[in-house]
């Protein structure tokens, strides 16, 4: 059984390594040579097929929801998802076989690709969840709870909630299921970002009332003004984010310390 397994995965570590050799050769590159070598002579888009075949048509996502959409995040923030996937800080073994051959250069590449494409969104789902629940969601995402040291999610992903250029992504689009899903996978310690990861220590002074009520408000919201990020935070981030230059700092309870507005 256990041989099994193993043949298995060399044969997945194969196809990944022919389907970045496959994207070499549509950027019109020789086998072996660096991917990026031909950008400036073709087109993004035939390049990344792989990724659209999960995010859907042009990284916009898929109906189920569980692939997110990518098109139209900010571009550092998709550069460093890349890396942590291709690093091992995001834990999808078929997104590490993917990166692993593809260098830092060209995963921004990717990452610009994708972050240019402003493309509509659809309409939210109806909410199945009761109104208390949406109501807890609502406050936790636009209030916060300073007894348990946790901020407003709009602190660092906008007011409107549609991400800040260039390193924080938008909350909204996003189906229930997925935004329940990596709150819990940062729990777990499933999911990690570059140190400090300020996600996951935030994640884990969530209650599972309080995931399920935030991926509930959050899935329910209409996308404003096309999704476009925010060019700049009104204030700076309540906690230090690794990936994101120049975040400030704070006290260890989570509060921006004295004259960090």
């Amino acid at each position: 059984m256990a041989e099994g397994r193993a043949g298995l995965r060399a044969l997945l570590r194969l196809g990944a390594a022919a389907l970045a050799a496959c994207l070499a050769t549509w950027a019109g590159a020789a086998p072996g040579q660096a991917p990026q070598a031909a950008a400036a002579r073709d087109d993004m888009g035939p390049r990344v097929l792989a990724c659209t075949a999960c995010h859907g048509e042009q990284g916009r996502a898929t109906p189920e929801g569980y692939f997110p959409r990518i098109a139209g995040k900010p571009a550092g923030y998709l550069y460093n998802q890349l890396l942590n996937f291709r690093e091992g800080r995001r834990s999808y073994p078929q997104m590490a076989w993917l990166l692993e051959h593809l260098t830092d250069a060209y995963l921004q590449e990717m990452a610009e690709h994708f972050a240019a494409l402003q493309l509509p969104y659809a309409p939210p789902p109806a909410s199945q969840a009761p109104p208390a629940v949406l109501e807890r969601g609502r406050r936790l995402v636009r209030e916060g709870d300073a007894a348990r040291g946790l901020p407003a999610c709009v602190r660092c992903h906008g007011d409107a909630l549609t991400g800040v250029s260039p390193w924080l992504p938008g909350l909204l689009g996003l189906s229930r299921d997925y935004v329940a899903g990596q709150l819990g996978a940062w729990q777990t310690g499933q999911r990690h970002a570059q140190a400090p990861d300020c996600m996951a220590d935030i994640a884990r002074r969530l209650e599972p009332q309080d995931v399920g009520a935030i991926a509930a408000w959050l899935a329910a919201q209409p996308v404003p003004a096309g999704g476009v990020p925010a060019a700049g935070l009104a204030a700076r981030l309540p906690l230090r984010c690794g990936g994101v230059p120049e975040a400030g700092s704070a006290t260890p309870d989570g509060a921006v310390p004295e004259g960090g507005q």
